[in-house]
């Protein structure tokens, strides 16, 4: 289904729209985007991550959100679909639909080619705008690379990276481990390129 034809999209106007429609779409300062689908990897991350998650937070006053979870950036007029949100405490939310988070601790992107970029870049830049985000973890779907980035005052951040299966990351916000043998379970990794010969 098409986009109305709205030179400059209001967030209210974008509201009534994405609740109208099956398909998702992020919106960014006036702007309405199609979310692209994603691949098998991509899914499978995603549902590992937040499975493992879920389970170590079932006992605590945390929640755990998959990629239907909309979080609205106010500063950068902005409201985008992480592929899992992290809240603890009461979840805090845009208005009485309870559909669009405003309190996410913790963030995590699974990275394709067509929004590497952007999570990376601009994505990031915003989502540091929210006063309660503390991690952000970036995972590549092809082979086996966990980018951290840990908050420690608004202008410094520490950023590790781990490409071991057999190793794990602590998210100290929230006080979980993802072991990253089981955040890649089941899915297929590009086999590395042979050497030429000699």
């Amino acid at each position: 289904m098409s986009l109305p034809s709205i030179p400059h999209w209001t967030p209210d106007d974008y509201l009534a729209f994405e609740r109208r429609h099956p398909d998702k779409h992020a919106y960014v300062d006036g702007r309405v985007i199609r979310q692209a689908g994603g691949s098998q990897a991509h899914a499978m991350i995603g549902i590992n991550i937040t499975s493992s998650l879920h389970q170590q937070l079932r006992t605590r006053e945390c929640s755990v959100y998959g990629s239907d979870m909309r979080v609205q950036i106010p500063h950068a007029n902005a409201y985008v679909y992480p592929d899992v949100s992290v809240v603890c405490g009461a979840a805090h939310f845009a208005d009485a639909h309870d559909d669009t988070l405003t309190n996410p601790v913790v963030l995590i992107e699974v990275l394709s080619p067509a929004t590497e970029r952007y999570d990376r870049g601009k994505k990031f830049q915003a989502y540091q705008t929210i006063d309660t985000f503390s991690e952000y973890l970036l995972v590549a779907q092809d082979t086996i690379m966990i980018e951290h980035f840990i908050r420690h005052t608004d202008k410094l951040w520490t950023f590790s990276v781990v490409t071991d299966r057999a190793s794990a990351i602590t998210l100290t916000s929230i006080q979980c481990v993802l072991q990253v043998e089981e955040i890649y379970a089941k899915v297929r990794l590009d086999a590395p390129s042979e050497l030429p010969a000699e």
